[in-house]
């Protein structure tokens, strides 16, 4: 059971953590964003050598390096596109009454070079892992993406918890592409798919007959578990997001200092910018 329990606890941690703490950056000044995004970078580099170096170590340490490292490199696509470092080309929000494939066309152009940024770190990482002993690093990438996939195209359609307080202001011109309504259809195929693969992920886990293989099934299990969890915070009516209230304290003392006692904003503090959705241009 101890073979089970240790990386399901460590996935459980890091996916908490990591979530909580890219929140937290992304609140405070946008002067500190180069800061973060340089370590988050030196991360990345980090991520992809460890990847690389643990491609035929076929060993419980090398799981959990080669997860981890997925991990480190998915967060770094996370952080360099809520700090609005690789976003798209459309950089404002849509007009009332956009609909349709158009309003689709313009959901893709503002997270077009994030996805192909993603596509890319994918390439890498699959020439440096693959056929290799150790793919643990490979298809742990892949899994966050797909359900990143998932849940972007969900939130697109229309869910209950759109959460769409945690957005940065220089996002917010992001909601006028989130759709509030009970469900969509594509939601029942989201999680039902997931789920039929999670199932295999936990029977490969069950009846893996080495030490590295069922760790690294476990880790997969663990990650898309989760992931099915978020996609159902999407649509039930409970306060999932109060699990990162923690990470929110970053924007609520930056708000405090952008205030004198008397109520008034100061000026000799670097403030966001107004949301980029004031911006001019039509749709």
């Amino acid at each position: 059971m101890a073979g089970y329990l240790s990386p399901i606890f460590f996935a459980l941690f890091v996916w908490w953590f990591s979530t909580g703490a890219i929140i937290y950056l992304d609140g405070l000044p946008r002067r500190t964003f180069k800061w973060s995004m340089l370590a988050a970078t030196g991360g990345f580099a980090a991520a992809l050598y460890g990847l690389w170096e643990t491609g035929d170590d076929a060993s419980v340490k090398g799981a959990h390096l080669a997860f981890a490292s997925a991990l480190v490199a998915w967060g770094w696509h996370e952080i360099s596109f809520y700090m609005g470092y690789v976003t798209g080309p459309r950089q404002h929000a849509c007009t009332e009454g956009c609909r349709g494939w158009k309003h689709f066309g313009h959901a893709v152009q503002v997270s077009l070079w994030h996805e192909l940024a993603i596509l890319v770190s994918f390439a890498f990482i699959a020439a440096l892992t693959w056929g290799g002993a150790n793919e643990i690093g490979l298809w742990t990438f892949v899994t966050l993406w797909g359900m990143h996939e998932s849940a972007r195209f969900n939130v697109f359609l229309g869910v209950r918890n759109l959460n769409a307080h945690f957005l940065p202001p220089h996002l917010a011109y992001l909601k006028s592409f989130l759709r509030e309504k009970p469900m969509n259809l594509l939601f029942p195929v989201s999680v039902t798919v997931s789920t039929v693969i999670c199932a295999m992920l936990v029977m490969e886990a069950a009846t893996a007959t080495s030490e590295f293989e069922r760790t690294g099934y476990t880790f997969l299990a663990t990650i898309m578990t989760v992931a099915i969890l978020e996609h159902w915070f999407l649509v039930l009516p409970i306060p999932a997001e109060a699990m990162w209230n923690w990470s929110m304290k970053s924007r609520e003392r930056k708000d405090a200092l952008d205030r004198r006692p008397d109520g008034h904003h100061r000026h000799d503090v670097v403030r966001t910018p107004r949301p980029l959705a004031v911006a001019a241009n039509p749709d």
